[in-house]
Formats: C-alpha cells, sequence, structure tokens
C-alpha cells in the first residue's frame, strides 16, 4: 500500500543545489515514486502541496526548517529510504577536497586571509549580512543571492565604494576574473576585450560569441541587474568601467546592460568617452545613442553585434573625445546650455541628442512629459526653445523673419550668472531673413563680453545651415559670428554633440574610491558562503577556495540575528 514519510529537520540548512541532488538520489531508490526536499518556505510548501507532500505539521514549519517528504510502494520502502538521507548527504561532502570546513567566514578569513572575494549565495534574507561582514574583512563581494532589499543593495554598495571595494549583485549570476568563472560561465579563451554587463546571461551570450570569433576576453564585470536603476545609481558599473580602464590589457570595452535609467545611462556614458578606449555598447532600449558618430563610443543593436565590434575594433586606435578649447566654467556655477532655435526639427534634433547626455533637459516642445517647461518664457535648468512655436509667432513675424525675440531672449538668457553655452540655429536662403548676423552677431559680442565683464565665461555656438549660393553669403556671414566671439558650425547634429559633451565634462561626477587593480590582476582566491557547488567550480579552474559550512545565525531566528548584527555594529 502506498505510502508517504515526512521527516521534519528543525533551523538546518543546506544548499539548493545539495538538496536538489538529494531529492533526485532518493527518487531513484527502490520503491520509491516521489520526493521533495525542501526548506520550508511557503513557495516551497506549496510546491510540496501540490504534490500530496505536505502535512500539517510540514505547513506549520518556518523557512529555517528543513522538510524531506518521501512518498513510496509501501511504508518499509519510505523508511529505508528515509535512513539514507544522512549517508546521502556525508557521501557528498566526502568527495569535497576541503578537509576542514569553518563555521564561519570570520573563520575562513583567517584560514585564506588573501582572499580577494567572497561568494555569497545563501538565501536573500540572510545575504546582505554575509555581504556586509564580507566587507568588513576587505573583501570584494560576488553576490549571487537574489530578494535582496534595494535599499540593502544602495547601502551595500556604498559602503563598498567608500571602502574601495566592488560588490557585483545581488542576483549576479555571471563574472570572469582572470580567467576564472565566478558563478554561471563560459570556458572562455583570454583575450584583449573587458566586459561590464547588467546582465548575466547577457554577458555569458557575448563573451562566448567573443571566443567563437577567435578572440578572447580579460574580465567580465558582472553588476547585478538593478545597479543601472535611479535608486543604485551604477555604482558597481562605474568602478567596473573605471576598472577596466586603467588595466593596461583591456583594449576594447564592452558595455551591456537591460533598461537603464536614463541619467545613469548618461553618467556612464561620461565615463565612457573619458576612457580613451574602444567602448561598444549594447543598452536595450536606448536606440537614440545610435545617433552618436566619431567617438571612442560605438552602439550596438544586439548581443551579437556588441560582440563582432568589440573584436574588430581590436587593435584599431580609440578616436580621442571631441576637444573643447573652451576654458573651465565650472568655477563660476555656470552649468546650463539655453538654446534658441528659429525651427522645430532642429531643436528636436537637439532635444534627441542631448537628453543621452544632460539630466535635467527641458522644453516647449518636449520629448517627454517630464521635460515640459512649466512656462516657456522662463527657462529651466537645460533648455531648449523652438521660439517658432504658436506662443511665440502669435502676431508676430517667425524668428527666420524677425530677430526681435531672439535677441530679447538672448539678452535674457545671457545676464544669467547660471548659464554657460547659448546655442543658436541661423538659416540661410530664400524667404530668410536678408543678413541675420548684421544683427545677431553684435548680440552675442555683447552677450559674451558681458559676462566677462561678470566673471564669466559664456560660450555661444551658432549653427549656421546654407550654401555658398544662398542670398546671405555663407562665408561672410560666418566670418560675422566668429568674429563676434561665436563657435560655429555647419552641422546641427555636430553642434549638439559638442554642447553634449561640453556639458558633461564640466560636471562633478561622483567621486568613488578606486578598487585596487591587484583584484584583476593576482590568481582568483576566494570564500564560498552557499552553494558548494561554485566551491567545486572554483576548484575545477584552479582558483584557491574555502568553502564556508553555513548555517542561518542563531538557528534563523530573526530577532536574535537582529541583536547579533547590532552587536557587531557596536
Amino acid at each position: 500500500m502506498a505510502a508517504t514519510k515526512i521527516e521534519i529537520r528543525r533551523g538546518t540548512y543546506y544548499d539548493s543545489i545539495t538538496l536538489m541532488q538529494l531529492q533526485a538520489e532518493l527518487m531513484n531508490l527502490p520503491g520509491i515514486s516521489n520526493a521533495g526536499v525542501m526548506l520550508a518556505t511557503n513557495a516551497n510548501k506549496e510546491l510540496l502541496k501540490e504534490q500530496g507532500l505536505l502535512s500539517a505539521e510540514a505547513q506549520e514549519c518556518s523557512g529555517t526548517d528543513l522538510i524531506i517528504s518521501i512518498q513510496g510502494d509501501n511504508k518499509a520502502a519510505t523508511v529505508t529510504a528515509l535512513g539514507k538521507v544522512d549517508t546521502l548527504l556525508s557521501r557528498r561532502r566526502s568527495h569535497d577536497e576541503q578537509d576542514y570546513l569553518p563555521k564561519s567566514l570570520e573563520a575562513a578569513v583567517k584560514m585564506l586571509p588573501e582572499a580577494q572575494w567572497v561568494l555569497v549565495s545563501v538565501p536573500g534574507n540572510y545575504a546582505a549580512s554575509v555581504a556586509r561582514e564580507g566587507l568588513r574583512h576587505g573583501k570584494n563581494i560576488f553576490l549571487y543571492s537574489d530578494n535582496v532589499s534595494l535599499e540593502d543593495e544602495v547601502a551595500l554598495k556604498k559602503d563598498a565604494s567608500e571602502k574601495g571595494l566592488l560588490v557585483m549583485g545581488p542576483d549576479c549570476g555571471t563574472a570572469i576574473i582572470n580567467e576564472v568563472g565566478l558563478g554561471f560561465a563560459n570556458k572562455v579563451r583570454r583575450g584583449p576585450i573587458g566586459l561590464v554587463g547588467a546582465s548575466g546571461t547577457g554577458l555569458q551570450q557575448v563573451t562566448a560569441r567573443i571566443h567563437q570569433l577567435g578572440s578572447g576576453i580579460t574580465h567580465a564585470i558582472g553588476t547585478g541587474g538593478r545597479d543601472l536603476s535611479t535608486s543604485v545609481g551604477g555604482i558597481t558599473a562605474l568602478q567596473a568601467l573605471d576598472l577596466l580602464r586603467r588595466d593596461s590589457k583591456t583594449q576594447v570595452m564592452v558595455l551591456i546592460s537591460k533598461p537603464a535609467d536614463s541619467k545613469v545611462v548618461s553618467r556612464l556614458l561620461q565615463r565612457a568617452r573619458e576612457a580613451r578606449k574602444h567602448v561598444v555598447i549594447n543598452f536595450l532600449g536606448h536606440s537614440a545613442m545610435q545617433l552618436e558618430k566619431n567617438t571612442n563610443l560605438h552602439f550596438a543593436s544586439s548581443l551579437d553585434a556588441a560582440a563582432e565590434l568589440a573584436v574588430k575594433l581590436v587593435d584599431t586606435p580609440a578616436t580621442s573625445p571631441r576637444e573643447t578649447s573652451a576654458g573651465d566654467m565650472s568655477q563660476s556655477g555656470q552649468k546650463y546650455l539655453r538654446g534658441l532655435f528659429s525651427g522645430g526639427t532642429l531643436a528636436y534634433e537637439t532635444l534627441l541628442i542631448l537628453q543621452d547626455y544632460l539630466p535635467n533637459l527641458y522644453s516647449n516642445i518636449p520629448l517627454k512629459k517630464e521635460q515640459a517647461l512649466a512656462n516657456p518664457l522662463v527657462s529651466q535648468k537645460h533648455t531648449i526653445l523652438d521660439l517658432g512655436e504658436d506662443e511665440f509667432t502669435v502676431g508676430r513675424p517667425h524668428p527666420m523673419l524677425d530677430n526681435t525675440l531672439r535677441l530679447q531672449r538672448l539678452a535674457k538668457e545671457a545676464s544669467d550668472p547660471e548659464v554657460a553655452i547659448i546655442l543658436l540655429d541661423v538659416v540661410l536662403g530664400y524667404g530668410a531673413h536678408p543678413d541675420p548676423a548684421s544683427e545677431l552677431a553684435p548680440a552675442i559680442s555683447n552677450a559674451i563680453s558681458s559676462a566677462q565683464k561678470n566673471g564669466r565665461n559664456l560660450e555661444v555656438i551658432v549653427t549656421v545651415i546654407g550654401t555658398d549660393e544662398d542670398p546671405q553669403d555663407l562665408k561672410a556671414q560666418i566670418k560675422k559670428f566668429k568674429t563676434a566671439g561665436a563657435r560655429v558650425e555647419t552641422s546641427s547634429r555636430e553642434a549638439a554633440l559638442y554642447v553634449g559633451q561640453r556639458l558633461q565634462s564640466q560636471e562633478k561626477a561622483t567621486e568613488l574610491t578606486a578598487v585596487d587593480l591587484k583584484v584583476l590582476q593576482q590568481p582568483l582566491q576566494a570564500i564560498n558562503v552557499g552553494l558548494e557547488s561554485f566551491s567545486e567550480s572554483l576548484r575545477e579552474q584552479g582558483a584557491t577556495v574555502i568553502h564556508v559550512d553555513w548555517r542561518p545565525p542563531a538557528g534563523g531566528n530573526e530577532k536574535l540575528i537582529s541583536i547579533l548584527e547590532r552587536m557587531k555594529k557596536s
């Protein structure tokens, strides 16, 4: 007669892979039809219940209790199987090459003080505590665990960045450091390409493709999927970019991510431009950035394309960042752009380009609802105005014919002490103003000289759209603007790119303590807390590793754990 035997072990922890393998071994025993070996989380109890493997007593268990439930042809078979559980577990342990398993991270650190990394894969509600302890010991963290709160992630990464340490994760499944894969990683050839990825499977796809194409990688640094969110601010990605920038063996960098916060993306791109190495970027959902050309940044439309582009760029000198000869404006408090356009299309294109460079971008023709100016007559932070819109042209000529409105707004914006750059378009041709420079150039000259008298360095950029056969005389117009002190461009895109890079270079990036480059250069040594399979994988790759025989502190009692945490901090 079929029977079910259930055993409950209070406060017992084994990692999920060990339990999965034990479950499989139990099901292979004679007379056994089904088995469930799981920690008693709510989700696991539901799963056991669906299979008829949950008793009333097991239903009352907490997440730190282990449920071993076995169904068989008869009672004898289930009792026999249950009696083999400890033998199966101990047989597995005997395969481990490590003679002594320390019971705590602190003991493991004493056994292997040279370890640069702590791998954490314990259940999410304990993971932050283990990671914090690792940071206290001065170790970098590979945090595989999921279900770590956003608050804990932010706190961990801020703490790490202040100490010059790296936290990869939480929910970081893939990394390759100095030829050793952490978590899930492919065996990839050593080579000149370094990667930063907020996507574990994305990192595996790109690194594997690079290998297939005959090249190889230096390092692949995972960040965890939330790193590029507004709350976290890309702390790990910024640290990783800086590490690869300083790593002499990395010639080309690849940056990949799932959809990310636009302000974080802007900050990352700024750092990437400063790297003076080729940086291939595949940010899902950011197609607008493909507009950027002629820099060291290269945008790929897919993971495969990112790999192929990176391989092609190896040994190709990177283009230097766009030169900006104008002086430093940051000391004077100048930081904002005011774009005064006579037409909508050029204003739209400028908005489209600048939104990847500048946070706090506003307009009377916004691309996004949050970019809308509250009042078009009053600029906010970075402002792009289409002065040809109805609110400005009712009862007056279009600004391509009449410069009166632009002259007034130019004087107003130039007097604002926070304004760093004024951007104008001047469109020549039939029907347009016969000599726009005759009115605009003197106003530009006055604006620049007035700012200089007040100790400011105001930059005016004029995009002149025209041909050498236009009635206004293109060369003469350009000469007048240059004489007035303006920088002149004949492409609105080039002007927008210049502005974006110029203003980004003025921003004070958040300073993070640099991570010691030795973490990428020395043979990998690690302490593993959680999945035993991660220890086995590291040993197979030749790394030195200490596995911790971890158990939930205080038997999983959350109140006692909280007290212990406070005691450690005091």
